[in-house]
C-alpha cells in the first residue's frame, strides 16, 4: 500500500514538472514611443490562433515589462493602451520569447472616443498598500480634502474632522509620500482648507512596508497631487459659492516643455462654519469630592469665519532622459475669528442657583511655507533608481482670545467671575532628509534601501492675562497658568527590504530600524512639586526619551488568477504622543470642562496582521480583508473629576470633569471590511463598503478599571447616474454604528450627500451643485458614565452645507488622458513599487 501511494505521488509531481515545463514565458515592456518612458497597466492579451476561446494575460508593472506563461503554440499577441494605439502581434512558440521594447503610439484622433476609467473612483492593489484612483466626485465638488477622504473605503471623518483608518484615529497622514505642512504637522486643520480637486489619488496603507514611517498603529493614508504632465501650457479654474456662507476659488495650471515642467495649485477660500453643543452633566457625592453643583447645563453656540489662501509653486527640471531635480514652494494663510456663546446653568435641589453667558472670541492667525527639494535618477528602464528629498517647514501660529463670562443668575453670591485675555505663540519647524535606492535583479526581484531623518521642534508660549476685581480695565498676567512649551521630536531610520515573485507567489520582507527621540522643556513658575498639588500626579519640568526600535514587515500575494488574489500582511507599528497629547497645562476653552495633556505619556507599539482577497470581473471589482491587531501602552483619553486649586477665582475650589491621555495595558482590535465596486452599464456606477470591528481595552489608571470591550461598525454606499444631456447625478450614503468604551456610548450616525451636475461648453466646463449632510445629521450624541458623574452630550462641527460650482478647463478636456504619456520623472511616490 505505501509503495501505491508512493507511486503515486511520483506520477503527480511528474505530471506537474511535465506540465510546467510545457509552458513558455512571454515577455517585453511597453513603452510610449514619443516620451521613451514605461507605461503601467497597459494590457498584454494572448489569444490561440486556432481557439479564440483560449485566451491568456497580464497587465505591465510601473517599469512597463510584462511576463505571460502559456503552452506551445501559435499565438496573436495584443498589447494595448487607453489613447494609444494597440499593436497585434503574430507568433509561433515553441520556446521562450522575449519581444523586447514595444513602442505605443498616442492615438490623438480617438480622444473623444476613449470610455475614461477615471470618471469613477477605481481600485488598484499592490503588496503593500491600495490605491484609490479619485474620479470625478460630485459631492465634494467645492469642498476640502477632509470632505474627499470621507468618501475612501476604509477611511471615515468624525464630526470633528478627526480622519480614522478602520475606526483606529492613530492614522499617519502623508502627502506624496512625505511628512508636509499641508497635513499640518500631524494636525488635520490645513486638510479642511485645501480643495478637493487638488487629489490625484489616495494610498490606503493598512499594511505599510519598511519603507514607510513606522508612525501610526492603523496604517498610512498617503495622499497625492495632481500635477499635470500634458505637453504645453493647460490648467483649470475652479470657483463655489455655498451657504453657509461659502466663497472659494482655485486654479491649477501647468507649463511643461521637453526640458522642464511648471506646475502651480492656488486657492483663496471664504467660508463659515456654524456649529454647536450640548452638555448635561449630573454629579454625584462620594467620600473623597463633593461637588459644587448637583448639575450643570451647557448650550454652546459656535460661529467659525475662516479664511485661507494656499499656493504651490515647483519646476522639475530634467538633466537627462534619467534624471531630474525638482524645487517646490508651498505657502499657506489662515485669518479665522471663532465665537463661541456658552450659555450654563447650574443647580443644587433641582433648582437653578447659577446662570451665566460666557462668550469666547478668538481670532487666529497662520503662517506656513514649505521648502522642498527632490532628486531622482533612473539608471536604466528596469527600475534601478536613486531618490532624494530635502524638505524644511516653519509654521507660526498666534490665537488671540478674549474670554467674558456674565452673571445673569447668582442666589448663592459667588465670587464674581473675571475676564481673561489668552495669548498663544506657537512657532513650529521641521527638516526632513530622505534618500532611497531600488535595484532590481534577476527574474522579478528587488532590492530597497533607504534613510529618513525628521527633525521637529514646536515651542508654545501661553500666557493668561485676568482682570482685576478692583479695576476692570487692569488685567495682570497670572503666572501660575502662563507657561512655555518647549518640544522636540528626532526620528532616525534606515530601512531595507526584499521583494521578488515565484510564479504566482510575490513577497515583500523588510526591516526598519528607528531610534525616537521625544524632549520637552516646561517653563513656569510653579515648581514641579506645586504642580503635582495642582494637577494631581507627578509632571517632569524636563524630559529627554529615547527609543530604539525594529519594526519587521512581511507582506505575501498569491495570484489565484489573473483577477483573483490573496494577501497576507505583517507589520510593527509605533504611536508617538504628539506635542498638545504631552502639555499638562489645561485648556481654558471652559470652566466646567477641561482637556490636559500628560507628559508621563510613554510611545505605543502595536503588531498587526491583515489578510485580504481581491476579485475581478468585468464589471465588478471585490476587496475584502480580516485584520487584527494587538498595542501595549495604547493612549486612552479617560475623563475624571478633579479640583483644581490656585488657577484664579474662576477656577478656584470647583468640581472640574477633566479629559486627560494616559498609557492603558493593551488594546485589541479584531475586525474584518468588505468594499464593492460595480459598474453594470455606461450610464450607472455604484459602489460600496463595510467595515465591521471590534477592539477590548485593558488597563488601569488612579485605582480605577477602564477595561472594555467595544463593538461597530460603519458603512457607506455611493450611486453615480449619468442622465441625458449630460447630466450626473451622484448620491453617498455614509452611516456610522453605535459604540461603546469604558466610560461613554456614542449614538450611529447617517450622513447622506447629493449632487448634480452638467457639462457645458463642448465638455471644457462643468457646473454642478451638492449638499453635503442632506439631514443634517452628523451630530455625536454621547452618554458618558461613571461613579462620579453622568453627562449626555451632544455635539455638531458643521451643519448642513449647499455648494455651486463651476470648473472651466483650457487646452484640455474632462475625459483627456494624456496626463498618462508623460508621466514626470518624480512619481511623487515614496521610494519604488514592488509588484507581484
Amino acid at each position: 500500500m505505501k509503495n501505491k501511494f508512493l507511486l503515486s505521488l511520483f506520477c503527480l509531481f511528474t505530471t506537474l514538472a511535465f506540465s510546467q515545463s510545457s509552458n513558455y514565458a512571454i515577455t517585453g515592456k511597453v513603452t510610449d514611443k514619443d516620451a521613451g518612458i514605461p507605461l503601467e497597466y497597459a494590457t498584454v492579451t494572448v489569444t490561440d490562433v486556432n481557439n479564440a476561446q483560449d485566451v491568456e494575460g497580464g497587465i505591465t508593472d510601473m517599469e512597463g515589462n510584462f511576463r505571460v506563461e502559456v503552452p506551445q503554440g501559435e499565438y496573436n499577441i495584443k498589447i494595448e493602451y487607453i489613447s494609444f494605439q494597440p499593436i497585434t502581434l503574430k507568433r509561433t512558440l515553441n520556446a521562450d520569447l522575449n519581444l523586447g521594447t514595444i513602442q505605443l503610439e498616442f492615438a490623438a484622433s480617438d480622444l473623444d472616443e476613449v470610455t475614461v476609467v477615471a470618471e469613477t473612483t477605481t481600485v488598484d492593489i499592490r503588496l503593500d498598500k491600495k490605491i484609490y484612483n479619485i474620479g470625478k466626485d460630485l459631492t465634494t465638488a467645492g469642498g476640502t480634502v477632509s470632505d474627499a477622504l470621507n468618501n475612501v473605503p476604509s477611511v471615515s471623518v468624525d464630526v470633528e474632522g478627526g480622519i480614522s483608518l478602520r475606526g483606529n484615529e492613530n492614522v499617519r497622514i502623508l502627502i506624496n509620500g512625505k511628512p508636509s505642512a499641508l497635513a499640518g504637522f500631524g494636525s488635520t486643520d490645513v486638510l479642511r482648507q485645501l480643495p478637493a480637486d487638488a487629489i490625484e489619488r489616495v494610498e490606503v496603507i493598512t499594511s505599510p512596508s519598511a519603507r514607510y514611517d513606522a508612525e501610526g498603529t492603523a496604517g498610512i493614508l498617503n495622499i497625492i497631487l495632481r500635477k499635470e504632465k500634458t505637453l504645453g501650457f493647460n490648467g483649470s479654474i475652479n470657483g463655489s459659492l455655498g451657504n453657509p456662507d461659502l466663497a472659494s476659488i482655485s486654479a491649477n495650471l501647468n507649463l511643461r516643455t521637453d526640458k522642464f515642467n511648471v506646475f502651480n495649485t492656488t486657492s483663496y477660500r471664504y467660508s463659515s462654519s456654524p456649529g454647536n453643543g450640548y452638555f448635561d452633566t449630573r454629579y454625584n457625592t462620594t467620600d473623597d469630592i463633593t461637588p459644587t453643583y448637583e448639575r450643570i447645563i451647557e448650550d454652546r453656540d459656535i460661529q467659525r469665519l475662516n479664511r485661507g489662501f494656499n499656493t504651490n509653486l515647483g519646476l522639475e527640471y530634467y538633466l537627462t532622459d534619467r534624471s531630474s531635480i525638482t524645487g517646490s514652494v508651498f505657502y499657506r494663510n489662515g485669518n479665522d475669528v471663532d465665537e463661541t456663546t456658552n450659555l450654563t446653568q447650574s443647580f443644587n435641589n433641582s433648582a437653578p442657583v447659577l446662570e451665566t453667558s460666557r462668550i469666547e472670541r478668538q481670532k487666529e492667525k497662520d503662517d506656513r511655507y514649505q521648502f522642498a527639494l527632490n532628486y531622482i535618477n533612473r539608471f536604466n528602464d528596469e527600475g534601478h533608481q536613486l531618490t532624494a528629498d530635502l524638505q524644511y517647514t516653519t509654521s507660526d501660529e498666534t490665537q488671540n482670545t478674549f474670554i467674558n463670562e456674565d452673571i445673569t443668575l447668582n442666589t448663592e453670591n459667588t465670587d464674581p467671575i473675571i475676564a481673561e485675555r489668552l495669548l498663544s505663540i506657537e512657532k513650529q519647524d521641521e527638516y526632513l532628509v530622505q534618500a532611497d535606492y531600488v535595484l532590481p535583479f534577476g527574474e522579478g526581484s528587488q532590492f530597497e534601501a533607504g534613510y529618513r531623518g525628521t527633525f521637529e521642534n514646536e515651542v508654545t508660549d501661553y500666557r493668561v492675562n485676568q482682570e482685576q476685581i478692583a479695576n476692570s480695565n487692569n488685567f495682570v498676567q497670572n503666572d501660575t497658568l502662563t507657561n512655555v512649551f518647549d518640544y522636540t521630536e528626532n526620528v532616525n531610520a534606515v530601512y531595507t527590504q526584499l521583494g521578488s515573485k515565484f510564479g504566482k507567489f510575490s513577497v515583500l520582507a523588510g526591516l526598519r530600524l528607528e531610534n525616537t527621540q521625544l524632549k520637552g522643556q516646561i517653563g513656569s513658575a510653579l515648581t514641579e512639586a506645586e504642580l503635582q498639588d495642582i494637577y494631581g500626579f507627578e509632571i517632569n519640568t524636563d524630559f529627554d526619551n529615547n527609543y530604539l526600535g525594529l519594526f519587521p514587515t512581511l507582506n505575501l500575494t498569491f495570484e489565484l488568477n489573473e483577477r483573483e488574489n490573496v494577501t497576507l500582511g505583517y507589520n510593527r507599528r509605533i504611536n508617538r504622543p504628539r506635542g498638545w497629547f504631552l502639555n499638562p497645562f489645561p485648556d481654558r476653552s471652559s470652566r466646567n470642562n477641561v482637556f490636559q495633556g500628560n507628559p508621563n505619556l510613554q510611545p505605543a507599539f502595536a503588531n498587526a496582521y491583515d489578510l485580504g482577497y481581491l476579485k475581478r470581473w468585468d464589471k465588478l471589482t471585490l476587496t475584502s480583508s480580516v485584520y487584527f491587531q494587538r498595542e501595549t501602552e495604547s493612549f486612552e483619553v479617560v475623563q475624571e473629576i478633579i479640583e483644581l486649586q490656585g488657577q484664579g477665582s474662576n477656577t478656584n475650589g470647583n468640581t472640574v470633569i477633566r479629559s486627560i491621555p494616559v498609557n492603558l495595558s493593551s488594546n485589541e482590535r479584531l475586525g474584518a471590511e468588505i468594499g464593492l465596486l460595480y459598474n453594470p452599464a455606461k450610464w450607472l456606477r455604484l459602489n460600496g463598503s463595510f467595515n465591521f470591528f471590534q477592539f477590548n481595552t485593558e488597563g488601569f489608571f488612579n485605582n480605577v478599571d477602564y477595561s472594555a470591550k467595544n463593538t461597530s461598525y460603519f458603512a457607506r454606499f455611493s450611486s453615480k447616474v449619468s442622465l441625458p444631456w449630460s447630466i450626473d447625478w451622484q448620491t453617498n450614503a455614509f452611516y456610522r454604528g453605535a459604540a461603546q468604551n469604558a466610560q461613554s456610548d456614542t449614538d450611529g450616525i447617517l450622513s447622506v450627500d447629493l449632487a448634480l451636475s452638467k457639462d457645458l461648453f463642448d465638455d471644457k466646463a462643468t457646473i454642478s451643485m451638492n449638499v453635503s449632510d442632506l439631514f443634517n445629521g452628523r451630530k455625536r450624541s454621547q452618554v458618558t458614565t461613571n461613579d462620579l458623574f453622568t453627562r449626555d452630550s451632544e455635539f455638531q462641527w458643521r451643519q448642513r452645507q449647499v455648494n455651486l460650482s463651476f470648473v472651466y478647463r483650457f487646452n484640455q478636456r474632462k475625459n483627456d488622458r494624456q496626463n498618462n504619456r508623460q508621466p514626470s520623472m518624480n512619481d511623487d511616490d515614496d521610494g519604488g513599487d514592488f509588484q507581484g
